[in-house]
């Protein structure tokens, strides 16, 4: 039997690198999201219109997505990152320090566009660096961004604490986050062109078709675990306070937890998909999510539903960076990796969906039945990626390095 190949210099290199950048995006990210009540009493946003500005942020970042598919056709997508990343550090800062709603508006929605964009890049270099290693580490990536917004919500928690304004929070964090992106950029390998005899400065490789309904069970899964997502980010602390009698100390720290359960679940994610495979991974995530919205429906107190949105934290974890491992080995394998970008771009328009799907639909229903009924929503729409498990299945085709045993490897 022939021993394993271990992966080069390069590939360890842009693993690191990514890593990086996903930690980066994770930070930048949170900072933004948990100072919105700031960046609001800063530039005078109103109640009524402040829906606006936070539709906006995804449905831009949705366009982002978009551009980015046809723009890897002609230029790498690592080199998409190098860019896109120092414009989003630099958009959050000019959001927390420009002097009016109108230019608080032009930097928002530069932040929509090129998050969309940084996105879409940074999943393609994950998927197709997961190819070349022929093992699964894009849960990595993931647990590096959700490290990076837990010490992205940290800061943004000193920022409030110690009453700084916006520009002070921001602008020695985007001074040193903005050289760090375009260090690491220098590292990042596109395509797995070290492992598979590639270049990475060639070009991005013929352009090919590939039918959206063939990814929709894909795309469903993504929607529907960011619903879940964004039900945890935008009510867990309502719920808890009005509905199970929590104080309003106690009450943030559910999504806390589930921040924390999240980097957990997916830090030992990949090792679950190696040695069980993704579509295991996947089922037990669901079954697990599903379980913390049945616990947090049913809790008769406050401890009760923190232990539900726990089990949140480690279910809907592997969702997501499975979501995208699926997409893009399934194009891969049918039309190589301008496909797989092709699918990874397409699929995290769905991301977005579920964002701006999942908060309003809780608080809609919420207002017209229950808080505790609103809950069973989210369960069920997680539940349905029972149905599509088997999407998240390796074939019998192979690719990367052979560093895994056939009937473990389960990669992007």
């Amino acid at each position: 039997m022939t021993a394993p190949r271990v992966p080069g210099a390069q590939l360890r290199h842009g693993r690191v690198s990514l890593a990086l950048s996903f930690f980066i995006q994770g930070a930048v990210f949170a900072l933004l999201v948990t100072r919105i009540p700031a960046i609001q009493d800063r530039y005078g946003i109103s109640d009524g219109l402040l829906p606006v500005f936070l539709a906006a942020v995804p449905v831009l970042a949705g366009v982002g997505s978009v551009v980015t598919e046809q723009l890897v056709k002609r230029v790498r997508p690592g080199r998409v990152l190098r860019v896109v990343q120092p414009v989003v550090c630099l958009a959050l800062a000019a959001a927390g320090s420009v002097g009016s709603m109108a230019q608080a508006a032009v930097a928002l929605a530069a932040f929509g566009l090129s998050v969309g964009a940084l996105d879409a890049s940074m999943n393609m270099l994950g998927v197709s660096l997961q190819r070349a290693y022929g093992r699964s580490i894009l849960l990595g990536f993931h647990a590096a961004y959700s490290l990076g917004g837990i010490v992205g919500a940290s800061l943004a928690w000193a920022g409030a604490h110690w009453q700084l304004s916006l520009a002070l929070l921001y602008g020695p964090v985007v001074a040193v986050l903005v050289p760090l992106a375009l260090l690491v950029g220098r590292w990042f390998v596109d395509r797995g062109g070290a492992a598979q005899g590639g270049s990475e400065e060639g070009p991005a490789g013929a352009v090919v078709p590939l039918a959206m309904r063939l990814l929709l069970p894909l795309c469903l899964v993504m929607a529907f675990a960011y619903i879940g997502d964004s039900t945890v980010s935008n009510w867990s602390a309502k719920y808890l306070q009005d509905v199970l009698g929590s104080s309003e100390q106690l009450a943030t720290v559910p999504y806390n937890v589930y921040m924390v359960t999240t980097l957990l679940g997916r830090a030992v994610g990949d090792l679950g998909v190696r040695r069980f495979g993704a579509v295991a991974v996947v089922r037990t995530g669901a079954v697990v999510a599903a379980g913390g919205f049945a616990v947090v429906a049913a809790a008769p107190g406050a401890w009760a539903g923190m232990a539900g949105f726990t089990l949140l934290g480690f279910g809907l974890s592997v969702l997501v960076p499975q979501t995208f491992a699926a997409a893009g080995r399934y194009a891969f394998e049918r039309h190589g990796p301008a496909a797989a970008d092709m699918a990874v771009a397409r699929l995290n328009i769905f991301n977005y969906v579920g964002f701006l799907i999942g908060s309003p639909l809780v608080g809609a229903l919420g207002d017209a039945w229950s808080y505790r009924g609103a809950m069973l929503v989210p369960m069920a729409l997680v539940l349905v990626t029972l149905v599509y498990a088997r999407s998240f299945g390796a074939s019998a085709a192979r690719y990367g390095d052979g560093h895994e045993r056939p009937r473990t490897a389960d990669v992007g």
